[in-house]
């Protein structure tokens, strides 16, 4: 007999866990979190790293920000978050800015997986072709990155 998946270990765990969480919780994290990505989309950097959608209660954009500094600069955008609110569907009239401390906003790129032997031979290999001095250190780098 084979040992149960992963997969199948992990959904009564799943299911036990969401059973005990109100009807609509999940769904309006998931989109809260969507909304705070297509809002964030239109600050500039590095403000939109340091502040994050918190909630949306009637019309008002309740945002959080990781220091007073960001907190005032957020302020300074409130026109520009309300247009793209509205732009997404939502009618904001308001926004206001609270001071929490958070995590880090994670950037939406996975991290670069490692490269396997074979890539890396196969980098080493094309290196040794190259004419170019200059390419071939670029390859060479590239094999040698962990």
């Amino acid at each position: 007999m084979q040992p149960p998946s992963r997969k199948s270990a992990f959904r009564p765990a799943l299911s036990a866990a969401l059973s005990s969480v109100p009807d609509g919780l999940i769904e309006r994290a998931m989109q809260l979190s969507a909304l705070d990505r297509q809002l964030r989309q239109s600050l500039p950097e590095p403000l939109a790293s340091h502040v994050r959608l918190g909630n949306l209660r009637d019309d008002r954009l309740v945002f959080l920000a990781d220091g007073p500094v960001w907190k005032a600069r957020l302020r300074l955008h409130a026109a520009d978050l309300l247009d793209a609110a509205r732009a997404a569907g939502i009618p904001a009239s308001d926004i206001s800015v609270k001071v929490a401390t958070m995590l880090p906003v994670p950037p939406d790129e996975a991290p670069p997986s490692p490269l396997s032997p074979a890539a890396r031979e196969s980098l080493r290999a094309a290196a040794a072709t190259v004419q170019d001095e200059e390419l071939r250190a670029c390859l060479l780098q590239l094999a040698s990155m962990a």
